[in-house]
């Protein structure tokens, strides 16, 4: 299994968190285990992120309005539950696209070079 060991892929997460959180909220509210464990899920294990990592990224998404959240108390633990804002949809959707670009951008010079 492939994990962030290598030189150079925690500073290509760096950029990138921002959107992999919002798209894993975007599914849903979950609190932020579920979210670690959707990220690694969906990664197949590439982004086996410690809560370190992940809930400073959504302390800094709250405070940009991007996210909401809640306390909600499921099977007698409290949890604090992440939702997406209006404006962290819009905030996803440009993400996207502007994701869209520079990996396109990135795959044409990789094929060029093969």
């Amino acid at each position: 299994m492939l994990r962030l060991v290598f030189l150079g892929m925690t500073e290509r997460l760096k950029g990138n968190l921002d959107l992999l959180v919002l798209e894993v909220l975007a599914a849903g509210p979950a609190h932020g285990y579920d979210v670690i464990s959707s990220l690694r899920s969906r990664s197949g294990g590439v982004f086996d992120l410690p809560e370190g990592t992940v809930y400073p990224a959504l302390h800094r998404l709250e405070r940009g309005k991007l996210l909401t959240s809640a306390w909600s108390t499921d099977s007698g633990r409290r949890r604090r539950v992440y939702e997406l804002t209006p404006a962290g949809r819009a905030a996803l959707v440009a993400e996207r696209q502007q994701w869209h670009k520079f990996a396109g951008g990135v795959r044409s010079i990789l094929a060029y070079a093969t």
